[in-house]
Protein backbone atom coordinates (compact mmCIF):
# COMPACT_ATOMS: atom_id res chain seq x y z
CA UNK A 1 0.00 0.00 0.00
CA UNK A 2 0.79 3.99 -0.61
CA UNK A 3 -1.09 4.47 2.93
CA UNK A 4 0.87 8.23 3.58
CA UNK A 5 2.72 8.88 0.33
CA UNK A 6 1.68 12.10 -0.94
CA UNK A 7 2.18 12.63 -4.62
CA UNK A 8 1.31 15.49 -7.47
CA UNK A 9 -0.03 14.52 -10.55
CA UNK A 10 0.86 17.13 -13.37
CA UNK A 11 -1.44 17.70 -15.98
CA UNK A 12 -2.23 14.82 -19.06
CA UNK A 13 -4.78 12.99 -20.94
CA UNK A 14 -6.84 9.99 -20.58
CA UNK A 15 -3.88 7.93 -19.96
CA UNK A 16 -3.55 9.71 -16.18
CA UNK A 17 -6.52 9.06 -15.39
CA UNK A 18 -6.03 5.84 -15.17
CA UNK A 19 -2.71 6.47 -13.18
CA UNK A 20 -4.77 8.06 -10.55
CA UNK A 21 -7.57 5.73 -10.37
CA UNK A 22 -5.01 3.15 -9.39
CA UNK A 23 -2.85 5.44 -6.85
CA UNK A 24 -6.29 6.23 -5.64
CA UNK A 25 -6.98 2.70 -4.97
CA UNK A 26 -3.27 1.93 -2.88
CA UNK A 27 -4.50 4.74 -0.56
CA UNK A 28 -2.24 7.35 -1.88
CA UNK A 29 -2.86 11.08 -0.99
CA UNK A 30 -3.06 12.31 -4.60
CA UNK A 31 -2.80 16.53 -5.68
CA UNK A 32 -3.82 16.58 -9.44
CA UNK A 33 -2.43 19.76 -10.74
CA UNK A 34 -4.58 20.22 -14.25
CA UNK A 35 -7.22 18.69 -13.86
CA UNK A 36 -10.05 21.65 -12.78
CA UNK A 37 -12.01 19.98 -16.07
CA UNK A 38 -12.30 16.44 -15.22
CA UNK A 39 -15.87 16.07 -14.57
CA UNK A 40 -15.66 13.84 -11.99
CA UNK A 41 -13.70 13.03 -8.63
CA UNK A 42 -11.32 10.68 -6.91
CA UNK A 43 -11.37 9.34 -3.28
CA UNK A 44 -8.09 10.75 -1.98
CA UNK A 45 -7.28 12.99 -4.63
CA UNK A 46 -7.45 17.26 -4.47
CA UNK A 47 -8.20 19.41 -7.24
CA UNK A 48 -5.39 22.29 -6.99
CA UNK A 49 -4.18 24.54 -8.27
CA UNK A 50 0.00 24.83 -8.90
CA UNK A 51 0.67 27.12 -5.89
CA UNK A 52 -1.36 25.60 -3.84
CA UNK A 53 0.57 22.81 -3.06
CA UNK A 54 3.49 22.55 -0.87
CA UNK A 55 6.25 20.51 -2.73
CA UNK A 56 8.17 20.13 0.77
CA UNK A 57 5.74 17.06 1.62
CA UNK A 58 5.82 15.34 -1.81
CA UNK A 59 7.40 11.74 -1.77
CA UNK A 60 6.64 11.97 -6.00
CA UNK A 61 5.51 13.56 -8.95
CA UNK A 62 4.01 12.32 -12.14
CA UNK A 63 4.24 13.93 -15.34
CA UNK A 64 2.43 13.14 -18.56
CA UNK A 65 4.02 10.78 -21.04
CA UNK A 66 5.27 14.09 -23.05
CA UNK A 67 6.70 15.17 -19.82
CA UNK A 68 7.63 19.00 -20.00
CA UNK A 69 8.52 21.46 -23.22
CA UNK A 70 12.02 23.30 -22.94
CA UNK A 71 10.08 26.11 -20.39
CA UNK A 72 9.08 23.47 -18.48
CA UNK A 73 5.52 23.84 -19.24
CA UNK A 74 3.22 20.70 -18.98
CA UNK A 75 0.05 20.03 -21.63
CA UNK A 76 -3.03 18.76 -20.10
CA UNK A 77 -6.47 18.34 -21.32
CA UNK A 78 -8.41 18.73 -18.41
CA UNK A 79 -7.73 22.14 -18.19
CA UNK A 80 -6.90 25.42 -20.22
CA UNK A 81 -4.67 27.18 -17.14
CA UNK A 82 -0.91 27.13 -17.97
CA UNK A 83 1.19 24.70 -15.73
CA UNK A 84 5.22 25.31 -15.23
CA UNK A 85 7.34 23.18 -13.96
CA UNK A 86 10.90 25.25 -12.96
CA UNK A 87 14.10 24.63 -10.66
CA UNK A 88 12.86 26.70 -7.78
CA UNK A 89 9.74 24.41 -7.10
CA UNK A 90 11.65 21.24 -8.00
CA UNK A 91 14.59 22.17 -5.22
CA UNK A 92 11.32 22.42 -2.59
CA UNK A 93 11.08 19.02 -2.80
CA UNK A 94 12.37 16.41 -0.57
CA UNK A 95 15.70 14.75 -1.86
CA UNK A 96 13.87 11.25 -1.84
CA UNK A 97 11.07 13.07 -4.07
CA UNK A 98 10.86 11.18 -7.39
CA UNK A 99 10.14 12.64 -10.70
CA UNK A 100 8.35 10.26 -13.34
CA UNK A 101 7.83 11.16 -16.85
CA UNK A 102 6.64 9.49 -20.60
CA UNK A 103 9.33 10.80 -22.61
CA UNK A 104 12.87 12.74 -21.31
CA UNK A 105 14.06 15.91 -22.82
CA UNK A 106 17.29 18.38 -21.95
CA UNK A 107 15.47 20.65 -19.56
CA UNK A 108 14.22 18.06 -17.53
CA UNK A 109 17.48 16.42 -17.72
CA UNK A 110 19.08 19.54 -16.65
CA UNK A 111 16.77 20.59 -14.04
CA UNK A 112 16.63 17.34 -12.21
CA UNK A 113 20.46 16.93 -12.42
CA UNK A 114 21.15 20.53 -10.57
CA UNK A 115 18.72 20.03 -7.83
CA UNK A 116 20.20 16.04 -7.45
CA UNK A 117 16.28 14.76 -8.07
CA UNK A 118 15.61 11.58 -9.51
CA UNK A 119 14.12 11.81 -12.81
CA UNK A 120 12.59 8.34 -13.83
CA UNK A 121 11.96 8.41 -18.09
CA UNK A 122 9.05 5.33 -18.35
CA UNK A 123 9.20 4.59 -21.93
CA UNK A 124 13.12 4.40 -21.86
CA UNK A 125 12.14 0.70 -19.66
CA UNK A 126 12.27 -2.05 -21.51
CA UNK A 127 9.16 -2.87 -20.25
CA UNK A 128 7.24 -0.21 -20.55
CA UNK A 129 7.95 -0.10 -24.18
CA UNK A 130 6.94 -3.66 -25.55
CA UNK A 131 3.70 -3.32 -23.39
CA UNK A 132 3.31 -0.56 -25.02
CA UNK A 133 3.67 -2.14 -28.52
CA UNK A 134 0.75 -3.90 -28.81
CA UNK A 135 -1.87 -0.83 -28.53
CA UNK A 136 0.84 1.12 -31.00
CA UNK A 137 0.66 -2.13 -33.10
CA UNK A 138 -3.38 -2.27 -33.09
CA UNK A 139 -3.42 1.88 -33.73
CA UNK A 140 -1.16 1.46 -36.49
CA UNK A 141 -3.39 -1.19 -38.63
CA UNK A 142 -6.09 0.91 -37.76
CA UNK A 143 -4.41 3.95 -39.58
CA UNK A 144 -3.69 1.88 -41.91
CA UNK A 145 -7.11 0.31 -42.49
CA UNK A 146 -8.58 4.08 -42.48
CA UNK A 147 -6.42 5.74 -44.89
CA UNK A 148 -6.01 3.05 -47.75
CA UNK A 149 -7.93 1.49 -50.28
CA UNK A 150 -6.47 -2.05 -50.64
CA UNK A 151 -6.22 -4.78 -48.08
CA UNK A 152 -2.95 -4.68 -45.81
CA UNK A 153 -2.94 -8.45 -46.99
CA UNK A 154 -0.34 -8.90 -49.98
CA UNK A 155 0.03 -5.26 -49.64
CA UNK A 156 3.83 -3.85 -49.44
CA UNK A 157 5.35 -2.70 -46.68
CA UNK A 158 8.23 -1.00 -45.18
CA UNK A 159 9.41 -1.03 -41.21
CA UNK A 160 11.86 1.15 -40.72
CA UNK A 161 13.76 0.23 -37.14
CA UNK A 162 13.26 -2.58 -35.47
CA UNK A 163 13.37 -2.00 -31.63
CA UNK A 164 10.95 -2.82 -29.49
CA UNK A 165 7.63 -1.18 -31.56
CA UNK A 166 9.30 -1.82 -34.96
CA UNK A 167 9.74 -5.68 -33.95
CA UNK A 168 6.06 -6.08 -32.88
CA UNK A 169 4.91 -3.83 -35.66
CA UNK A 170 6.88 -5.87 -38.37
CA UNK A 171 5.43 -9.34 -37.32
CA UNK A 172 2.41 -8.00 -36.62
CA UNK A 173 1.94 -6.98 -40.25
CA UNK A 174 3.75 -9.91 -41.69
CA UNK A 175 1.30 -12.27 -40.07
CA UNK A 176 -1.49 -9.88 -41.82
CA UNK A 177 -0.26 -11.44 -44.99
CA UNK A 178 1.31 -8.41 -45.94
CA UNK A 179 4.86 -8.01 -47.50
CA UNK A 180 7.10 -6.74 -44.83
CA UNK A 181 10.86 -5.55 -45.81
CA UNK A 182 12.68 -3.71 -42.49
CA UNK A 183 15.13 -1.33 -42.67
CA UNK A 184 17.54 -1.28 -39.81
CA UNK A 185 21.06 0.63 -39.44
CA UNK A 186 22.30 -2.22 -36.89
CA UNK A 187 23.51 -5.56 -38.32
CA UNK A 188 21.91 -7.57 -35.27
CA UNK A 189 18.45 -5.76 -36.11
CA UNK A 190 18.63 -6.78 -39.98
CA UNK A 191 20.26 -10.74 -38.49
CA UNK A 192 16.95 -10.52 -36.47
CA UNK A 193 14.45 -9.59 -38.89
CA UNK A 194 15.64 -12.31 -41.49
CA UNK A 195 15.69 -14.70 -38.50
CA UNK A 196 11.57 -13.88 -38.55
CA UNK A 197 11.53 -14.62 -42.40
CA UNK A 198 11.51 -10.99 -43.34
CA UNK A 199 13.21 -9.64 -45.72
CA UNK A 200 16.04 -7.08 -44.85
CA UNK A 201 17.55 -3.93 -46.11
CA UNK A 202 20.42 -1.58 -44.90
CA UNK A 203 18.55 2.28 -43.87
CA UNK A 204 21.25 3.74 -45.93
CA UNK A 205 19.67 1.70 -49.03
CA UNK A 206 16.13 2.82 -48.22
CA UNK A 207 16.03 5.33 -51.57
CA UNK A 208 16.60 1.98 -53.45
CA UNK A 209 13.60 -0.11 -51.80
CA UNK A 210 11.16 2.63 -51.70
CA UNK A 211 10.14 2.58 -55.56
CA UNK A 212 7.16 -0.07 -55.06
CA UNK A 213 6.18 0.34 -51.19
CA UNK A 214 2.73 0.90 -50.58
CA UNK A 215 2.52 1.33 -46.71
CA UNK A 216 6.13 2.79 -44.72
CA UNK A 217 5.67 2.95 -40.87
CA UNK A 218 8.74 4.65 -39.36
CA UNK A 219 9.71 4.02 -36.16
CA UNK A 220 13.45 5.69 -36.21
CA UNK A 221 13.72 8.74 -34.30
CA UNK A 222 15.89 10.71 -37.04
CA UNK A 223 15.01 11.73 -40.23
CA UNK A 224 15.32 8.86 -42.93
CA UNK A 225 12.39 9.42 -45.19
CA UNK A 226 14.03 11.76 -46.69
CA UNK A 227 12.60 14.06 -49.62
CA UNK A 228 14.89 11.88 -51.72
CA UNK A 229 13.38 8.89 -50.72
CA UNK A 230 9.65 10.53 -50.86
CA UNK A 231 10.62 11.12 -54.73
CA UNK A 232 11.06 8.08 -55.36
CA UNK A 233 7.67 6.77 -53.97
CA UNK A 234 4.94 6.07 -55.50
CA UNK A 235 1.72 8.64 -55.48
CA UNK A 236 -0.61 5.56 -53.16
CA UNK A 237 2.00 5.26 -50.32
CA UNK A 238 0.96 5.59 -47.34
CA UNK A 239 3.87 6.78 -44.57
CA UNK A 240 2.82 6.14 -40.54
CA UNK A 241 5.37 7.86 -38.38
CA UNK A 242 5.43 6.31 -35.08
CA UNK A 243 8.78 8.13 -33.84
CA UNK A 244 8.85 11.00 -31.55
CA UNK A 245 7.91 14.35 -32.44
CA UNK A 246 9.25 15.94 -34.86
CA UNK A 247 9.58 12.32 -36.57
CA UNK A 248 11.43 11.25 -39.16
CA UNK A 249 9.76 11.82 -41.99
CA UNK A 250 10.10 14.97 -44.39
CA UNK A 251 6.26 15.81 -43.89
CA UNK A 252 6.52 19.08 -46.25
CA UNK A 253 7.57 17.32 -49.26
CA UNK A 254 5.62 14.56 -48.70
CA UNK A 255 2.97 17.28 -48.75
CA UNK A 256 4.34 18.55 -52.02
CA UNK A 257 4.37 15.49 -53.47
CA UNK A 258 0.98 14.48 -52.51
CA UNK A 259 2.05 12.05 -50.75
CA UNK A 260 -0.31 11.21 -47.27
CA UNK A 261 2.70 11.63 -44.57
CA UNK A 262 1.03 11.06 -40.71
CA UNK A 263 3.13 11.51 -37.67
CA UNK A 264 0.69 9.14 -35.23
CA UNK A 265 3.55 9.69 -31.83
CA UNK A 266 1.66 8.33 -29.01
CA UNK A 267 -1.07 6.34 -30.38
CA UNK A 268 -1.68 4.20 -27.31
CA UNK A 269 -3.29 7.23 -25.28
CA UNK A 270 -5.37 7.54 -28.20
CA UNK A 271 -6.33 4.30 -29.28
CA UNK A 272 -6.32 2.33 -25.99
CA UNK A 273 -6.15 5.40 -23.06
CA UNK A 274 -7.02 2.89 -20.50
CA UNK A 275 -4.47 -0.06 -21.69
CA UNK A 276 -2.12 2.30 -21.57
CA UNK A 277 -2.68 3.95 -18.43
CA UNK A 278 -2.54 0.78 -16.80
CA UNK A 279 0.68 0.07 -18.58
CA UNK A 280 1.96 3.27 -16.55
CA UNK A 281 0.36 2.81 -13.55
CA UNK A 282 1.46 -1.15 -13.08
CA UNK A 283 5.33 0.25 -13.66
CA UNK A 284 4.91 3.24 -10.92
CA UNK A 285 3.02 1.90 -8.33
CA UNK A 286 6.15 -0.93 -8.59
CA UNK A 287 8.30 1.56 -8.95
CA UNK A 288 7.03 3.80 -5.67
CA UNK A 289 6.58 0.76 -3.61
CA UNK A 290 10.99 -0.27 -4.44
CA UNK A 291 11.98 3.21 -4.04
CA UNK A 292 9.82 5.52 -2.20
CA UNK A 293 10.50 3.53 1.07
CA UNK A 294 13.98 4.99 1.30
CA UNK A 295 12.33 8.20 1.84
CA UNK A 296 11.18 10.19 4.66
CA UNK A 297 7.77 7.57 5.42
CA UNK A 298 10.01 4.48 5.37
Amino acid sequence: MLTGYTIAILGGDARQLEVIRRLSEWDANLFLIGFDQLDHGFTGAKQVEMDEVEPSVLDAVILPVPGANAEGDVDTIFSNKLIRLTKEWIEKTPEHCLFFTGITNQFLIDVTTETKRKLVPLFDRDDVAIYNSVPTVEGTIMMAIQHTDFTIHSSKVVVLGLGRVGMSVARTFASLGANVKVGARKTEDLARAFEMGLETFSIHDLKDHSHDCEIVINTIPAQVVTASVIQNMPNRTLIIDLASKPGGTDFRYAEKRGIKALLAPGLPGIVAPKTAGNILANVITQILLEHLGEGSNA
